[in-house]
């Protein structure tokens, strides 16, 4: 008999604590990082690391997904808070933007999120997991130059994603290899069929166990190997407050002196908008990789983005949106509903308001070694196989999509592997819709589905190569609609046959479709064009 399978959050609730512990793992340095490389206050990544899981975890309906101050925010959020000298003011911003979100929610603007081609989405995924592994490797080594969480190519160093490797290849940590090396082989052979024989190994999440060695295995190199230890350079760095009774003094407030200045409002609504964008595509992106494949309703995810990055911003935090990262590490590690996102929020906040210290000796090493994993399960050698498979149409706008993103940044790559997805579509329309065949001076002219203005030039192709002296019929009863450019381009045809002798005949039938077909519609054209035209 058939298991049935419950959707209620505390029949999964074990599956849950223990994938809210990874994705608290996963998010910690990429709060700081963002904040870091968004020129803002430390602590405003983490208030929106736990609004984003909260806030935003509660009120959404998607059930893997994790939201959290996103990597692609960072260029927009460092020249808004430039150009209106005051991060207070910025906060006034994601306040606006939260507001117009749920407005967009409102307005039904989530439906966007389906016109994302499968190829863009799959290669979205893909490119995000090769940046993982790309920008993790100087990590791993030691070398922290770049921020965690940094997703563009080209760094505010002046570096990029391939010459921040090479800079870490020149400053080698022999103590962070040997931690990551060893968290990556935990971390696979938890995921080995092999680690099933231990029996309740699946209840303690290797990525927790990884941390673990981490601290003790560099508490090690300090007592007794003083060569490899990994300085504090190379751990995780909080905001510079001892735990909770400091906790009030980091809190900013909105500044809402000056809410006549439209910049404010311009700001507001392009955090809107691109934040939407990267969060539909998130959405889009987890319910592929969810396994029970259920489906988030977008419009109402924009409202519940909305509503957490109002309060984000009230409470001193940076913009929110579901963000790929922690989501697809929420998936990997076996989370079952939002309750793993709620619990990784609440987990953040409790850890680092009562023992920062503890934190502050997690190496970045073990980190790195768990974002490796994560995103190479995201890019997996098979996926690239699969969509080879798929052929040309499918293939190509998957490896425009990954190359744009590596390249620039995710917004642009999937623009433009949008594009790519059009083109081959239209580019397949064009062969696919109008059927040219003959024998001697015989030519069948057919249309096979429905012909629109895209397909003019292929008709007028096809026109051009019937030959005087010949006969052509056309047959559009496959077709139940035609486009007024492709009636014209038919009837312009028709008055300069007879110049050509070309005998013209028009397939009609009593069950068609479109006017033009129907048996004895009259002329072709309301102008008075000669029926004689058309045999």
């Amino acid at each position: 008999m058939e298991e049935k399978i419950s959707f209620r959050p505390i029949d999964h609730l074990a599956h849950d604590v223990r994938s809210s512990l990874v994705v608290f793992l996963v998010a910690l340095p990429l709060c700081l990082g963002i904040a870091l490389a968004s020129g803002a206050p430390l602590f405003s990544g983490l208030v929106a690391g736990v609004v984003g899981g909260v806030v935003a975890g509660f009120l959404s309906r998607s059930p893997l997904s994790v939201s959290g101050p996103a990597a692609g925010l960072t260029t927009i959020v460092l020249a808004s808070i430039i150009e209106l000298g005051s991060f207070s003011m910025f906060l006034t911003c994601v306040v606006i933007a939260g507001m117009i979100q749920v407005a967009m929610g409102y307005l039904r603007a989530g439906t966007v999120g389906h016109f994302f081609p499968i190829a863009v989405i799959k290669g979205m995924l893909a490119a995000i997991g090769l940046i993982l592994i790309l920008k993790q490797i100087p990590h791993a080594i030691g070398y922290d130059a770049d921020f965690e969480g940094d997703e563009i190519f080209s760094q505010s160093d002046g570096a990029n994603t391939f010459t921040e490797i090479l800079y870490g290849l020149q400053h080698i940590s022999p103590g962070a290899i040997i931690i990551c090396g060893i968290s990556l082989a935990v971390l696979f052979f938890w995921s080995h069929p092999a680690s099933k024989k231990f029996r309740g190994i699946n209840y303690f999440p290797a990525p927790l166990l990884v941390v673990v060695l981490g601290i003790s295995i560099n508490f090690l190199f300090q007592e007794y190997v003083p060569l490899l230890e990994i300085k504090q350079t190379h751990l995780v760095d909080l905001p510079d407050f001892k735990g909770i009774r400091d906790i009030g003094q980091f809190f900013m407030l909105p500044d809402i002196s000056r809410l006549w200045d439209t910049r404010l409002y311009t700001i507001g609504a392009t955090l809107a908008v691109i934040a939407s964008l990267e969060t539909l595509l998130s959405i889009e992106a987890i319910d592929k990789l969810d396994p029970l494949k259920r489906i988030t309703p977008l419009n109402h995810e924009l409202k519940a983005q909305g509503i957490a990055n109002m309060v984000s911003g009230l409470l001193g935090g940076l913009p929110v949106t579901s963000v790929i990262v922690r989501s697809s590490a929420n998936v990997d590690a076996g989370a079952r509903s939002k309750t793993s996102a709620v619990l990784h929020g609440l987990l953040l906040a409790f850890v680092v308001l009562t023992i920062p210290g503890v934190l502050e000796k997690i190496p970045l090493a073990s980190l790195a070694g768990i974002l490796l994993v994560v995103g190479y399960k995201l890019t997996p050698p098979l996926l690239y196989r699969d969509m080879f498979v798929k052929g040309i149409v499918q293939f190509l706008p998957f490896v425009i999509t990954i190359l744009t993103i590596l390249l620039s940044n995710l917004l642009v790559g999937i623009f433009v592997g949008i594009l790519a997805s059009v083109f081959f579509v239209l580019k397949t329309n064009f062969h696919s819709a109008i059927i040219l065949v003959n024998e001697k001076d015989k030519y069948l002219l057919k249309f096979i589905k429905d012909v629109s203005f895209v397909h003019k030039s292929s008709l007028r192709n096809a026109l051009e190569k019937i030959p005087n002296d010949s006969m052509l019929i056309i047959d559009g009863s496959k077709s139940q609609f035609l486009d007024t450019d492709i009636i014209e381009t038919i009837e312009d045809f028709a008055k300069s046959a007879p110049s050509r002798n070309i005998m013209l005949e028009i397939k009609k039938a009593n069950a068609a479709m479109n006017p033009l077909l129907i048996k004895d519609n009259g002329p072709l054209r309301r102008n008075g064009t000669p029926k004689d035209l058309i045999k």
